[in-house]
């Protein structure tokens, strides 16, 4: 089952390995890059995960020809996505937020590889009305 705890120390470990990989890597380089780089990064840690994982949309029951993609899906329950831009632009951020809402996910991280620390400036985390209804552990 999944649980506010489990999902923040999930978002831990991925966050992690985005550092690893910017680490090694460094900034400047595509997106592709780091989305490779980051995959055998979660495999190394045995994080289970989809990539380029299409994401139905719906609607009245019929499904959309909508070519929405994630970068990441972690445990079918957050969604990662990826960038290599100057700047984290709200655009970004919506764009998130709409995989997270149909995916039903309750939990997502942007995380931006062209900045200087990861940590500090290079990611952000959003939660959704479905984080609130997970328990707590």
């Amino acid at each position: 089952m999944v649980t506010q705890k489990h999902l923040d120390e999930l978002t831990y470990e991925v966050i992690g390995s985005a550092i690893e990989v910017h680490k090694i890597m460094g900034r400047g380089l595509l997106e592709n890059i780091y989305h490779h780089c980051l995959i055998e990064e979660l495999n190394s840690r045995k994080i289970n995960f989809s990539t380029e994982m299409k994401i139905p949309v719906l609607y009245k029951d019929k499904e959309l020809k909508i070519d929405f993609k994630c970068d990441l899906f972690i445990e079918n329950c957050l969604v990662v996505e990826l960038k290599a831009v100057t700047e984290i632009n709200p655009v970004h951020k919506a764009q998130l937020l709409t995989y997270m809402k149909l995916l039903q996910s309750p939990k997502g991280i942007l995380i931006n590889f062209n900045c200087f620390n990861i940590f500090k400036e290079g990611q952000i985390t959003l939660i959704n009305e479905y984080f609130n209804k997970l328990p707590k552990f």
